[in-house]
C-alpha cells in the first residue's frame, strides 16, 4: 500500500506501477478490492452503529480514526470533510444518523497542522476567477482549531433537527503524538 513516505515523483502522478502493470490509482485500488472481496464474508449487521455514536472528523489522510479510537467495523458512523467542520451537509448526515439509525452521541475531531488553517474565505474568490463561477459553499477555513471545535459543538447543540444534543464532545487530534485533547464548549 502506498504511504506518504513515497517519493514525490510517485505521488505527483495519477498512475502507479505495480505487480499488475501500469494503471491509475483507482485501477490499483480495484485490484485490491478484488482480493478483499474474495475473502469477504457478510458480517450480518445493519446500518445502525453498535455504539450509537457518530464521529465527525477531518478528511486528512493522517487520521486513522478507527485505530485512534479503538473502533471496529459497525461501531460508529463516520462523517468526514475538509476540516471536520460542522456544515449544513454534516447536520444533514447527523440528522439521518440520529433519526433513522439510532445514534445518540456525537464526537467532533479536528487536528493539529490542518490544511484549513492555511486557507481563507478568499479561496472562493480565487476559484471564481479561475473557473468563472463562485462556489455556493463556504470554505469554513479557520486559524484556531480549538475555537472551531467549539463553534462546531455549538452548531450541533443548537440544531433543531437533532434529537440528541446532550452528549456532544469535541477534540483536537495531535498528528505527531496520536493523542486527543478534549475541547470544552464555550461557557
Amino acid at each position: 500500500m502506498s504511504t506518504s513516505a513515497q517519493s514525490s515523483a510517485e505521488t505527483d502522478s495519477p498512475t502507479t506501477s505495480g505487480a499488475a502493470g501500469e494503471g491509475t490509482v483507482t485501477d490499483r485500488l480495484l485490484g485490491l478490492n478484488t482480493r478483499y472481496a474474495e475473502a469477504f464474508t457478510d458480517p450480518g449487521m445493519d446500518a445502525r452503529p453498535v455504539l450509537k455514536v457518530a464521529v465527525v472528523a477531518c478528511m486528512d489522510a493522517r487520521l486513522d480514526l478507527h485505530r485512534a479510537l479503538g473502533l471496529e467495523l459497525g461501531d460508529c458512523h463516520t462523517i468526514r470533510n475538509a476540516g471536520g467542520v460542522v456544515t449544513d451537509d454534516v447536520l444533514r448526515s447527523l440528522t439521518i444518523s440520529q433519526r433513522a439509525l439510532g445514534t445518540r452521541s456525537v464526537i467532533l475531531i479536528h487536528h493539529t497542522n490542518c490544511g484549513m488553517e492555511s486557507l481563507t474565505e478568499g479561496f472562493r474568490q480565487e476559484l471564481e476567477l479561475e473557473v468563472g463561477q463562485r462556489p455556493a459553499w463556504a470554505v469554513e477555513a479557520y486559524s484556531d482549531a480549538d475555537q472551531d471545535v467549539r463553534q462546531s459543538m455549538q452548531r450541533v447543540r443548537t440544531s433543531p433537527f437533532l434529537l440528541h444534543t446532550d452528549d456532544v464532545r469535541g477534540f483536537v487530534f495531535d498528528v505527531t503524538t496520536g493523542k486527543l485533547r478534549e475541547i470544552l464548549p464555550a461557557a
